[in-house]
């Protein structure tokens, strides 16, 4: 399964907002130079992941992006979906009634990974690389 580059530079960067562990907000300068990436997208994405209440948008000299709550609650799903949206990856383009035995396996696989990444938290992998 694909996703787009948006959704790998936005669970990069809620990696690291959950990381820094502070209320102090962080530049989107920063953030971009930290991920390597154009300041322009990656507010574009950061603006998603507000719409999404993820996080939130501190304005000012001194405003950036922080948590809008607590990191160990924001899922892998969370950010993805924040990003890509919830449709499905699969369309049953052919007129064979309501019930396509394709789209079925295709849409219980997608609910299997949805909930796999709705149990894997953003902090879990700094506990993970602690361990290391």
């Amino acid at each position: 399964m694909k996703h787009s580059q948006a959704t790998d530079y936005a669970l990069h960067a809620m990696l690291y907002l959950v990381m820094s562990d502070s209320d102090k907000p962080i530049g989107v300068q920063m953030l971009a130079a930290k991920l390597n990436v154009s300041r322009t997208y990656l507010s574009k994405m950061m603006a998603q992941l507000v719409k999404a209440g993820l996080i939130q948008s501190v304005s000012g000299v001194n405003g950036g992006y922080r948590l809008r709550q607590r990191g160990e609650d924001i899922s892998f799903l969370d950010v993805i979906q924040a990003i890509e949206g919830t449709a499905s990856l699969f369309e049953c383009s052919l007129d064979h009634g309501t019930k396509c035995l394709i789209q079925q396996v295709v849409f219980d696989a997608e609910r299997q990974m949805e909930d796999y990444l709705r149990h894997k938290k953003i902090a879990d992998l700094i506990k993970l690389a602690k361990t290391e």
